[in-house]
């Protein structure tokens, strides 16, 4: 009598279901959910909000994900900077959305680790053509009336293991046809 499986095809099929079932639907290739430093989740917004696009800003960063930083970007984007070296004693500079795409990539590529955190709202400010937004009855009815806003928030950023940024960055918002709000501005007033 052989002690030798009558179909040796059997165990392997038995092998390979027990392996797809104890991985269920892991996939090993996407990002990790929950907790980050500093203790907040992050998630992927549909950006209904200013609020929304800061958190679809930070999940770009931590994943270093340049399409979903260049969908919270408007066509008018302009990014203004203080450029210590302009004009011999320091001035302000500015570049438009190309460049700031550009240098957000090459920023994600040349750096495996990024930790965004948005700190207190210094100023939040909402605004609509011909409607005023004060005799809105809360602030959901005024964000879906407005269609540009502008913030001062503080922040923290930490790049690789040896860069931390802290400062200001003041933001001005628009709401697109497809009600979706992105960034047309952003002045950084960040301390290094």
């Amino acid at each position: 009598m052989s002690c030798e499986p009558q179909n040796p095809i059997r165990p392997c099929i038995l092998t390979g279901m027990l392996v797809l079932l104890l991985t269920g639907c892991w996939n090993p290739f996407a990002p990790t959910e929950g907790d980050i430093l500093g203790g907040s989740s992050v998630t992927l917004t549909n950006q209904q909000s200013p609020e929304e696009v800061l958190e679809n800003m930070r999940y770009a960063y931590i994943y270093r994900d340049s399409l979903i930083y260049s969908q919270i970007i408007d066509t008018g984007f302009v990014f203004i900077y203080y450029d210590p070296d302009l004009g011999g004693s320091g001035d302000y500079n500015f570049w438009g959305r190309d460049v700031e795409l550009h240098t957000t990539s090459r920023l994600f590529h040349a750096y495996n680790h990024f930790n965004l955190i948005w700190n207190a709202t210094l100023f939040s400010e909402y605004r609509a053509e011909g409607v005023v937004l004060d005799s809105l009855p809360d602030e959901e009815a005024q964000i879906a009336a407005a269609d540009e806003a502008r913030f001062t928030k503080t922040f923290d950023l930490d790049i690789g293991t040896d860069i931390h940024v802290t400062g200001n960055a003041i933001f001005s918002f628009r709401k697109g046809a497809d009600a979706l709000w992105r960034i047309v501005r952003w002045r950084d007033e960040s301390d290094y």
